[in-house]
Parts: C-alpha cells; structure tokens; sequence
C-alpha cells in the first residue's frame, strides 16, 4: 500500500548523514513520503476517536464555534464552507493554532495570531491536541535538522525562523514562535453515478508553510499526490506511518532543489467516510526561512521552477498562510478583513503554488 517512498526516522540517530541524504532526495524526486519509525503513534486513537465525537456533534453546536466568529481563522468550517482554486471543498474541519492572544490593531498576516474556538461538549479535546502537536513539534524539527544537514549546513540552521527574537519592527503583542495549524477533518462519502470521477474533497494544492505532518485514520483513503513523471498516486493511510511532504517556503530556501507537490483528496465513496489529521510546522508569522548555500554538487542539479504567475510565493511565512486563508475562506475575510493586505512586489518570490 506504500505507494510513496518511505524513510525511517529512527535512522537518524545511528546514521544521520544517510538519513538525510536519503529524505533529502526523497523530497527532491517526489515531495511526499512516509515516515516511519517516528514514535508518535500514541495517542492518535484517542484522538481519532474525539474527532469521530465531535464530528457527532448536533450542527447547531459545531456553528457555535464556527470560523466565520474568529478574525484569526479558527474554529470549525462547515461541509461545503472551504474553497480551493475556487472549487468548493466537500469536507467539514476544524483548524487550531497556538492559542495566543490577538495583536491589537493587526493588519492582514497579522491577524493569524490569536485564541482557538474549542466545543465545551469536548473538554478532552484541547489537552489531547496539545500533546499531539508537542510531539509533531518533535519531530518536525528533527526534519529539519536532517535537511539541513544533507545540504552541509548546521542542524540548527533554520531554528531562528522558528524561534527568532523580538524584533522592535514587529507590532505590539506579538508571539514570534512557530505559527503551527493543525486540522481535524472529516470528509464524509458521496453519490456518484457509475462514470462519474470522485468529487473534491479538497481541490489540488501545495501548502504555503515548510513542513506537513500527516496522519490518517486506519483505512482512510483518497488522498492523491502529483508525483512527478507518475502523475496522481494514490496515497491510503499506512499502519503507524505518517505521511511528510515539504510546503512552498522550504523550495524557496533551498532554491528550488526541494519541490512543494501538489495533492489533493478525492470524495470517498458513499457510505464511508475519511478522517485525517494534518499538522502544519511552520516558521513565525514575521520570519522567512533562511536559504541555503547549495554545495556546488547539488546547485548543478537545481531544476528550472516553472512559473506560476496566478499564484505568488512570499518569502515571509505569514504573508504566504494569509495568501492561502483568505482564499479558502472568503466568507471569513469578507466579515472580519474587507481589504486583505498583501505583500510588496519585493517580498513576493516567483509565481504562486496551490492555495
């Protein structure tokens, strides 16, 4: 069923420098894969299971927290709620960042920082979130670290994107720490007729951040990624693996050697249902990554990035998520943002991916 590459983290404490050559050309050729060996399986039943109990939830008490209440892009998103590349999205969800305080008077990315929406009938869900995100945290940044390395630089060197300081350009009340998203998300079986293909679960797109931590439910199917020279590849959940693929800002720091790739998900059949669990590891909401001086092995095997023109790339993280929020939500940055703020020309890379 492991129909992307996988790589074993455990590796990268016996065998760094083989690891991370092996997960750097792994996200080089394909972008995806999954992970194995990363101990972070506990606690993935129970959290599966509040999902399937919120997901449960009268629809009047998932409204109660829906996002269209928070200028931050928090809260639940209601089936058909969500666009992508201007296709409405047929699943429901609900998206938590760091529960942080708003920054008064934020302007566009800005807005990003803030509190969560959290169902009261679930008090077991916050808790169980919080430790699933310490533990993606983890291992995302021995990710990283392994990148990093395979390009013969310092395991520590994207940690100031992550962890930058205070710097006094920044507005009052800002957190900078990582602006991390994870998303519960049920997309629930469809009708179709015998000739007809799947419908958009999720529309075809790259992620804006740096890195993807991906769990599914058991028997969970109907993601697809673009895999390059193979076209779309199914991707079904694989016992005790997460699924890992690289975002937009990573390609940018490492001048494109890296490839964010685009997937989708496609409607499963009716009667079934999926559930997945994706964690978002990105920098904070002021930061770009820093790039990366290829070795000049590597910077020979840099490949042309095609362009994008509808679809610019920022080199800050926030204005690259602000990009993607106020596309998928229109209806949230109609109420709370009537004038979304965009990036300058001079912050904007090459043209755009997914979103």
């Amino acid at each position: 069923m492991a129909n992307l590459p996988v790589v074993d983290l455990s590796r990268f404490g016996s065998e760094p420098r083989a690891f991370a050559a092996q997960l750097r050309e792994v996200m080089r050729e394909v972008g995806f894969c999954y992970l194995a060996g990363h101990g972070a399986s506990d606690g993935l039943t129970e959290l599966f299971a509040l999902a399937t109990r919120f997901f449960a939830l009268p629809e009047q008490d998932k409204a109660a927290i829906g996002m269209a209440q928070s200028p931050h892009f928090r809260g639940y998103t209601r089936l058909g709620g969500e666009l992508t590349g201007g296709r409405v999205d047929w699943r429901e969800q609900i998206d938590i960042g760091p529960d942080l305080s708003p920054i008064p008077g934020a302007q566009g990315p800005w807005n990003l920082q803030g509190p969560n929406q959290w169902p009261p009938q679930l008090p077991e869900l916050r808790p169980a979130v919080e430790r699933h995100c310490a533990r993606l945290e983890r291992i995302s940044r021995q990710l990283l670290a392994a990148l990093a390395l395979s390009f013969e630089a310092a395991d520590s060197h994207f940690d100031t994107a992550f962890h930058p300081e205070p710097d006094p350009a920044d507005p009052a009340g800002y957190r900078p720490q990582p602006a991390t998203l994870l998303k519960i998300i049920r997309y629930p079986g469809a009708k179709t007729g015998p000739n007809e293909e799947p419908g958009q679960g999720v529309g075809a797109h790259k992620d804006s951040g740096v890195l993807t931590l991906l769990a599914g439910a058991p028997g969970s199917t109907g993601l697809q990624v673009d895999v390059p020279g193979q076209g779309w590849t199914d991707a079904p959940t694989v016992h005790d693996a997460l699924i890992v693929n690289i975002g937009e800002l990573l390609e940018v720091a490492t001048c494109g050697y890296l490839r964010a790739t685009r997937h989708r998900v496609r409607t499963p059949p009716e009667g079934e249902e999926r559930l997945s669990i994706p964690f978002f590891y990105n920098p904070a909401l002021g930061s770009s990554l820093p790039t990366l001086d290829l070795p000049p092995e590597l910077a020979r095997r840099v490949r042309p990035v095609e362009p994008e023109p509808d679809n610019p790339i920022f080199l800050t993280y926030g204005h690259n998520a602000w990009k993607s929020r106020v596309r998928a939500h229109p209806d949230v940055a109609a109420r709370w943002h009537s004038a979304p703020a965009s990036a300058s020309a001079d912050e904007r890379t090459r043209g755009d991916a997914g979103g």
